[in-house]
């Protein structure tokens, strides 16, 4: 335990050392939100990783489908790492950039309101920005909270407190840059810690062949192609996780402070293979969790009724696995990818508020320091909201993060794609895609649809409605 504390005493000094040489650097709004513009490629594929993988994959997630799905939540794996990772970068890395420069942009909601000359729009997507990403945040609160819990043997709430302190800390010292710089060190502690669950895994359950063979002896439908929920629950979340990257604030922000069309070339290889690394170790490790997690040997991860509690599965299995002075490393994986997360997730949110709103509709001469000051003021107040609503736990994490990325798909997806991709989208289209689509995912969810179904369907129909009511409906407007 002792060398446990002085190993992560070490990690928290890195991280504000590192924040308060940042912040004395940084002295505008730029400097704060988007590293001045010129961070290089190695930094923004770490940042873009660490920022799309976090405790939501490694404890919620890959517990939560492992158990249900077997080892066709690998599925979810390959088509992270192909469309939310690849395809992003290779379909908007450069477009993004090229835009965000011409139009002078810093945000989302910015280039709403530039592209179809819409208040509406930008008003839209930054109150959704900010509503839907406090349970995405909340979520991630959850996955380290249970891990700390579970590994330095402290109450939930304790570690959920000391989490969210120190996060709001680190955000409101020195902004992206140090975010991007420590994002690449907590990228390789992220790979490190990988190897050992894997390979834990691997040589306790005797080869890969054994824990297949194992696996096949309890359920054969836990290796086969579809795992036994069937084929549409793994479509939705294969869709939720895949194509929502392709419109979330927090991952096309990458792309406004990357450097330049080089950049973009080298950092869409290093960011493709590090999220297939870190998506395979989740999933697989999660698949083959029942081998080892029993209510016999972690009675604490499952209810009086034998029902598993999905999102202490992976806490439980990783303890069993690694045990000992390594399991330090697990812990560090699992911090450094939700410190990333949590990081980008302040960021957008208060930069929507402080920016996109209070800049664009309360005091349009609000200067670039007071921005930024608001900016450290309301990361606080983003980080308060989301540990509150994670003391409570209102739901698995899956289901949490599924009405949040769902909701942000359905109001972003259908006019940032299209906008961007086909010059015909207009003014209707985009409002009606974002307005139907938020509404459909919204309804479906209270409907009480399981949320990566409802997110799926609303981020089906925002894709859907902005090119078709934009050609039924043209507007005359000149496109960007």
């Amino acid at each position: 335990m002792a060398a446990k504390l002085v190993v992560l005493g070490a990690y928290f000094a890195m991280i504000v050392i590192v924040g308060i040489i940042q912040g004395r650097k940084t002295k505008s709004f730029s400097d704060f939100f988007l590293g001045s513009g010129t961070v290089g490629p190695w930094m923004t594929a770490f940042t873009y990783g660490a920022a799309y993988f976090s405790a939501v994959l490694f404890i919620g997630y890959a517990g939560n489908l492992g158990w249900n799905f077997g080892l066709s939540s690998l599925w979810i794996a390959v088509f992270n790492a192909l469309f939310g990772v690849l395809g992003v970068w290779l379909l908007l890395g450069y477009r993004v950039k090229k835009v965000s420069t011409e139009m002078k942009i810093s945000t989302m909601p910015e280039y709403f309101e530039k592209r179809y000359k819409s208040p509406f729009m930008k008003l839209f997507s930054t109150a959704a920005i900010f509503i839907f990403f406090i349970p995405y945040s909340a979520a991630v609160f959850i996955g380290l909270s249970y891990l700390f819990q579970l590994n330095l043997g402290i109450p939930y709430w304790v570690a959920l407190m000391a989490m969210g302190i120190f996060t709001a800390i680190y955000i409101t010292l020195g902004g992206y840059k140090s975010m991007t710089m420590l994002d690449v060190i907590f990228g390789i502690f992220m790979l490190i810690g990988g190897a050992f669950i894997i390979g834990s895994v691997v040589v306790k359950g005797g080869g890969v062949a054994k824990l297949v063979a194992d696996l096949a002896a309890i359920d054969p439908k836990l290796v086969a192609p579809v795992g036994p929920p069937g084929i549409w629950p793994l479509f939705c979340l294969v869709f939720l996780t895949s194509v929502a990257p392709f419109a979330m604030p927090q991952l096309i922000q990458k792309f406004y402070a990357i450097k330049d069309k080089k950049s973009v070339k080298i950092g869409m290889w290093v960011s493709s293979a590090f999220a297939i690394i870190l998506s395979t170790v989740a999933y697989f490790s999660g698949s083959v969790i029942r081998l080892f997690v029993n209510a016999q040997n972690s009675p604490e991860a499952f209810t009086a009724a034998g029902k598993p509690i999905y999102d202490a599965l992976m806490p439980f299995m990783m303890q069993l696995m690694v045990p000992g002075f390594f399991s330090v490393f697990i812990l560090l994986l699992i911090l450094s990818a939700s410190m990333s997360t949590l990081a980008a997730l302040v960021l957008i949110s208060s930069s929507a508020i402080a920016k996109d709103f209070y800049q664009g509709f309360i005091k349009k001469d609000a200067s670039d320091k007071h921005i930024t000051g608001l900016m450290r003021v309301l990361s606080v107040i983003f980080v308060l909201l989301s540990v509150i609503l994670a003391y409570f736990k209102p739901a698995t994490i899956v289901s949490i993060l599924g009405i949040s990325w769902g909701a942000i798909g359905s109001v972003f997806l259908g006019p940032f794609i299209w906008g961007i991709l086909f010059k015909k989208t207009n003014v209707v289209g985009a409002m009606a895609s974002s307005v139907l689509g938020l509404t459909v995912c919204l309804v479906l969810y209270f409907a009480k649809l399981p949320s990566p179904q409802a997110g799926t369907i609303g981020m089906l129909v925002s894709l859907a409605v902005a090119p078709l009511v934009s050609l039924i409906v043209p507007v005359k407007q000149s496109a960007a």
